[in-house]
């Protein structure tokens, strides 16, 4: 993870798109494709798994938050920098967009309308700079901007009009970060907005800092939900207003896109107390719940996501390593990866089953029918039969660190 938004950078080749193994008793060794397009994260960078366009996407490229689309840097046929928009899922690939030398692609929207470039790679923690230059590519052309500070991309707001950005602060040697609205058709950062849609006094604003450990994004594009934990000395814009101290070891940052507001939800201990990788968050499918793990103690806590309040904990199996979490979609159950274990919660939150899998799991993803649950292996990627567990095929990939997305 590389910012708040857990920026993926892409990047493979073709030794990374080995060919896949069905495991079912009459097929076993014989060579299938895999059934979903499935975007892995590698030590290298990003590949794409499935689909019509398997392949690696080149260092220089980004996704969508939700993972459907991405911006990859290239090159036209006059061998010029160009900027492609692809849907990895899609037969037809888009147009090479021109670019100057130089800029780097950071943050796609939603709809792949929009791409914002930086000159700067992705950093956990950018380099002190008194200037950031920002350019913003779309179908309609291209705007660049010069601001002040140093000032990193995050999300553009659901219409495209403004672009979300982090204000890291100091600039002169940046430890921790606000998060801004820059309009696009003035060049002008203005604070965000509060639960009650007015703008944050003076004063008020949220100062992130620490790194969040995890995003994801409604699934009507219009809320972005990122967890944060051990954030030390960290105060909500509420507890600034009031004057008071929030205590929170964790909580999730909630980031409306189309209205402009912030909002932090607080969690219970001992959310945040312990390991960080191991906690996770993921959004159902309707979008209505979100649910947040912290595996290590054996806790996932389930919140609404219209009042924006905790509605339950409760205590599930313990597991040590990265925590992987995922909703199945059309489907109320939720999947919580821990160690070599996939934990099936049902709609009350008992268990419903335990699946074990031959390596520790390394992210979490379903299938669009609901019908296969992938997970991430060492050097490969598994499918298992959602229904049962049962282990239905693999890929080997080499150097992957997590399952991404799959759709």
């Amino acid at each position: 993870m590389t910012t708040r938004r857990d920026l993926l950078i892409i990047a493979g080749g073709a030794t990374l798109l080995a060919g896949c193994r069905d495991e079912s008793p009459r097929a076993q060794g014989r060579a299938v494709p895999v059934p979903d397009v499935v975007v892995a994260e590698t030590r290298q960078g990003l590949v794409v798994l499935g689909g019509p366009h398997p392949r690696g996407l080149g260092r220089e490229a980004v996704t969508s938050a939700d993972g459907r689309l991405a911006g990859v840097l290239t090159r036209d046929g006059a061998g010029r920098p160009a900027l492609l928009r692809l849907d990895p899922a899609a037969d037809a690939l888009g147009e090479p967009l021109p670019l100057a030398a130089g800029w780097l692609p950071r943050v796609l929207a939603a709809d792949g309308g929009c791409c914002a470039l930086t000159r700067e790679e992705a950093a956990i923690r950018p380099a002190a700079r008194d200037r950031t230059r920002l350019l913003v590519v779309s179908g309609s052309g291209h705007r660049e901007y010069e601001l002040s500070g140093v000032i990193e991309p995050d999300a553009f707001s659901r219409d495209t009009t403004g672009l979300f950005v982090l204000e890291w602060l100091p600039a002169g040697a940046p430890e921790h970060y606000r998060v801004r609205r820059l309009e696009l058709s003035t060049g002008r950062l203005q604070p965000l907005l509060t639960r009650a849609k007015v703008p944050v006094p003076a004063g008020a604003e949220e100062e992130m800092r620490g790194d969040g450990r995890q995003a994801a994004l409604s699934p009507d594009r219009q809320v972005l939900y990122t967890l944060y934990t051990h954030q030390p000395g960290h105060r909500h814009t509420r507890d600034l207003l009031a004057g008071r101290a929030s205590g929170a070891h964790a909580f999730v940052h909630v980031l409306h896109l189309a209205e402009g507001w912030a909002y932090c939800l607080d969690l219970p201990d001992p959310f945040g107390a312990g390991p960080g990788e191991g906690h996770a968050l993921a959004v159902s499918a309707d979008g209505q719940t979100l649910a947040i793990a912290d595996a290590t103690s054996g806790a996932v806590a389930y919140a609404g996501t219209a009042a924006l309040t905790i509605d339950r904990v409760v205590t599930v199996p313990a597991g040590p390593g990265v925590a992987s979490l995922a909703f199945a979609p059309g489907a109320p159950r939720l999947l919580l990866g821990a160690g070599r274990t996939v934990t099936v919660l049902r709609p009350d939150a008992t268990v419903e089953a335990r699946w074990a899998v031959p390596a520790a799991v390394r992210g979490l993803g379903l299938s669009g029918d609901a019908s296969r649950v992938y997970a991430g292996g060492a050097e490969e990627v598994i499918w298992l039969d959602a229904a049962t567990g049962a282990l239905r095929g693999r890929t080997p990939v080499a150097g992957l660190t997590a399952v991404r997305h799959v759709r």
